[in-house]
């Protein structure tokens, strides 16, 4: 049985309606799936992804009735159990990171221009990061890239983690440092050309 055309905007009505029809959950699935596979590939890689968004989409839909009603955006939440559910897979991010940082650069030459040159800037950086971020704390990794990869604001990061922003402020302080650290203290996107 498909979900039938949803007219709810917040996700928070979304996940009230799902109480009484579940099937309505879908809308939920089909807003955030996409964007929480594109998070967890990056981050475990493609193998594992599809495995950890569905099963996100089970822990959420298991948990819908505890889900506080102020909050209209169910992002945070949503990403607050993948964080989670990549914890327990922490040995196969760092093997992963450390692949990239050993594996050679793909050199593609494509065009116009200015895609080549990024695309070659990008490849070239790929092992220094793949090993900056294989040498973050997962606490200050995750914080990082819930930012930078989910696209969380601090205060998302904060109650995707359950942690005070102070403490999201710091750890992505601290990872941005270390990051810089392990690049040359550069930043590659503010380079001359």
């Amino acid at each position: 049985m498909t979900a039938p055309p949803t007219t709810l905007t917040h996700d928070s009505e979304l996940l009230r309606e799902s109480r009484t029809h579940p099937e309505v959950f879908a809308a939920l699935f089909d807003r955030y799936s996409g964007m929480l596979y594109r998070y967890v590939s990056r981050r475990l890689g493609p193998e594992v992804a599809e495995d950890l968004v569905g099963e996100t989409f089970l822990i959420a839909f298991a948990r819908r009735a505890h889900y506080d009603p102020a909050y209209t955006d169910a992002r945070p939440w949503l990403f607050g159990i993948t964080t989670k559910l990549v914890s327990r897979h922490r040995r196969t991010e760092g093997v992963r990171y450390r692949a990239l940082q050993r594996s050679p650069t793909e050199e593609t030459v494509e065009s116009p221009a200015d895609q080549v040159a990024a695309g070659v800037t990008a490849q070239a950086l790929r092992p220094a990061l793949a090993g900056a971020l294989a040498g973050l704390s997962s606490k200050d990794r995750d914080v990082l890239l819930l930012i930078a990869w989910g696209d969380l604001s601090y205060e998302e990061v904060a109650l995707a983690l359950g942690i005070p922003v102070g403490t999201v402020r710091s750890r992505l302080n601290r990872a941005r440092r270390k990051v810089r650290a392990a690049l040359g203290d550069t930043n590659p996107m503010h380079e001359e050309e």
